[in-house]
């Protein structure tokens, strides 16, 4: 196995084992629940907005390696963002998952760590896994409550 793919590897499972914003979030503005009737991962999002920028954002559930890992990188890289940015964010983490071009060709700007996670593409079934986070955090952005995937 190259270094490579065993840092990545290390760095999910890192958040997996010890995700971050793992929490309630108190007074929360936005919610929604999300849900992968394929594997049967289930994420529960809140995120705390003022004035039009995420303050505080949290997540809960039971998932898979790289279920609550992408949720765990993803809360991290919502926190302090305006709406437009969450969106933005969520529109490219999507394409790098799924876009058959080549990857110096995906636009991956600002997704940080995130990154580890485009090899998913190369594996339909967990694409699911990965962005299960994302579409909840989409919907809770459209004011949905739900999102099944």
């Amino acid at each position: 196995m190259s270094d490579i793919r065993e840092l990545y590897q290390e760095v999910i499972f890192d958040h997996y084992r010890r995700p971050h914003n793992r929490h309630e979030v108190a007074h929360a503005s936005h919610t929604a629940v999300g849900y992968n009737a394929l594997c049967g991962d289930r994420v529960e999002l809140a995120l705390r907005v003022a004035n039009g920028i995420v303050i505080e954002v949290g997540f809960d559930g039971e998932g898979c390696a790289i279920a609550t890992a992408s949720a765990s990188m993803m809360t991290d890289l919502v926190k302090g963002k305006t709406l437009e940015e969450a969106q933005r964010l969520i529109e490219r983490f999507q394409a790098m998952v799924t876009s058959d071009r080549e990857p110096a060709q995906r636009d991956t700007e600002g997704l940080g760590k995130t990154r580890v996670l485009a090899g998913v593409r190369e594996y339909p079934a967990r694409v699911k896994c990965a962005t299960l986070a994302w579409h909840t955090l989409s919907a809770a952005l459209q004011g949905r409550k739900e999102h099944e995937e």
